[in-house]
């Protein structure tokens, strides 16, 4: 059984990670060097956003190609990056999630991307 394209396995696996490595693919189709950041599994989706807004470069260049690869939880996949509209109702679900996994490293950490600005900088990843 899949889920979104994710298996039940790999949600949990991905979504139980503490961290997750992303590269984009170039034009050229070779791959960017990976960058490692926060990840939350909400229902059956994999969610990630950027700590510094929409002009950070990982997330210019993984809107920009679209597509991409992450390791995780000893997953390791090919996935797109779709952007989430900031009035999309699943970031209240993804706030949560960002805050029950992280919140233990501290408030000035989590609101990185628990902010104002996080709803401009959720990208959906999936398989």
């Amino acid at each position: 059984m899949t889920t979104n394209g994710w298996t039940p396995d790999e949600l949990t696996r991905i979504g139980g990670a503490t961290e997750l490595k992303l590269a984009s693919y170039r034009k050229d189709g070779t791959l960017r060097r990976y960058i490692t950041m926060w990840t939350v599994a909400v229902g059956t989706s994999i969610y990630v956003r950027s700590a510094y807004g929409t002009d950070n470069p990982w997330f210019r260049r993984a809107v920009a190609a679209g597509r991409g690869r992450i390791r995780a939880g000893g997953v390791e996949r090919d996935v797109e990056f779709t952007r989430l509209t900031a009035d999309d109702p699943t970031h209240a679900d993804i706030d949560a999630a960002y805050h029950a996994k992280y919140d233990h490293y501290g408030a000035r950490l989590v609101n990185t991307v628990t902010g104002a600005d996080a709803p401009n900088t959720t990208l959906q990843v999936d398989p």
